[in-house]
């Protein structure tokens, strides 16, 4: 991966997204080239030089400052996470360190373990930011136990097991809106950690593997997980659709402990019962990992 294409292919696509109209601008008459804000009309809304502007859209972005990349992103309206990739990007180019810290590898602490297997009623999970699930616990593993095509395997990857085991076609039935939702996480971990040789690794295999990952990629988006809802077809109860929240460690950097719920009353709550009784069937271990914990 090239951080100077990634910074001009990301820029373009989100210009492309906002039409004079969305921006406030006057719309002349004639054709437009372009479907959405020129290079000179976001120089303009950000208050930069056109030449100035399209050096940073041509990926020279390193020297750019913060107001100067907070004004671009007003312009091109980015969202909370777009704003983010952006000054990732940025970073990357300047070769500036990460937001956050990476640790050196190690096993999950004890107490973080500890945590997550006291919650007994939902399934939980905590992943890295190349959607590695590095522990779970019970419901969790039961949960998840599609991606696990080795019944004995302490940890799998949600991406790879996604797009390339028919397992994982089954596994999310709202099949775009996952491909989707993965794809952006990857990319925005991409502008997070672009020296991650796994990371770039796990991207590679991908696109060479699977067109629609590859054709996925190509838009350049990027996303926050933080809350909602997200859709399974599980063998052994059905679909169900469960409410998430994902909450980083502060205490382990590029960690998320990820956690699943269902209203009282539901379909989905009864769903998520006969999952615990299925689990409890079950023999497949909990996870814990002493290496590759990081993001």
């Amino acid at each position: 991966m090239s951080t100077e294409s990634d910074i001009r292919e990301f820029l373009a696509s989100r210009r492309a997204k906002v039409t004079p109209q969305q921006a406030g601008l006057p719309a002349y008459g004639g054709n437009r080239r372009v479907p959405g804000l020129r290079r000179e009309e976001v120089a303009l809304l950000a208050g930069v030089s056109i030449d100035y502007y399209i050096r940073l859209e041509r990926g020279h972005i390193a020297g750019a400052s913060e107001q100067v990349l907070d004004a671009v992103a007003g312009a091109l309206q980015l969202d909370e996470a777009e704003r983010e990739h952006l000054h990732d990007l940025a970073r990357a180019a300047a070769k500036r360190p990460a937001r956050r810290t990476r640790r050196t590898r190690g096993p999950l602490p004890d107490s973080v373990l500890r945590v997550l297997h006291s919650m007994t009623d939902s399934p939980a999970f905590i992943r890295n930011g190349r959607l590695d699930i590095l522990a779970t616990n019970t419901l969790g593993r039961a949960l998840y136990a599609p991606l696990f095509t080795d019944a004995a395997a302490q940890t799998t990857n949600v991406a790879r097991a996604q797009f390339l085991t028919p397992a994982g076609r089954d596994f999310f039935p709202q099949w775009e809106i996952s491909v989707n939702t993965t794809v952006a996480l990857l990319r925005t971990e991409a502008g997070r950690a672009p020296h991650d040789t796994e990371l770039t690794g796990l991207i590679g295999e991908l696109v060479t593997r699977s067109e629609e990952f590859r054709s996925a990629w190509a838009k350049h988006n990027v996303r926050l997980h933080h809350t909602g809802r997200k859709s399974f077809h599980h063998p052994a109860v059905g679909d169900i659709t469960l409410d998430f929240d994902a909450m980083e460690l502060p205490a382990q950097p590029g960690l998320t402990l990820t956690a699943y719920s269902a209203a009282p009353g539901t379909p989905d709550h009864d769903a998520l019962t006969l999952l615990a009784t299925w689990a409890a069937t079950e023999t497949a271990p909990t996870t814990r990992v002493s290496t590759t914990r990081e993001s």
